[in-house]
């Protein structure tokens, strides 16, 4: 019989945490369809409600491409108008 991760995955305690924006543990997923995800999830804090999460997470695609850098932020200096004002 062939073993199947699918709908499986695994997290372990984050190493490389700097700061407290980091998750507190990071790990893999994998899909009924196959497709592998990064997990990042971070504790409850001491200062949280008892009916907070113990555990919040989310799932990033292996496959995705990083952004290219942050979108400039617009200011009025910069803002770009249709040159047809309709009055």
């Amino acid at each position: 019989m062939e073993y199947n991760d699918n709908n499986r995955g695994a997290i372990w305690p984050n190493d490389h945490k700097e700061t407290e924006n980091h998750p507190d543990y990071t790990g893999v997923y994998t899909s009924e369809s196959g497709v592998e995800y990064w997990v990042s999830a971070w504790k409850r804090k001491q200062t949280d409600s008892d009916k907070a999460p113990v555990l919040r997470f989310t799932l990033n695609p292996k496959d995705a491409k990083p952004a290219k850098g942050k979108p400039k932020k617009q200011t009025p200096a910069t803002l770009e108008f249709e040159d047809d004002i309709p009055f």
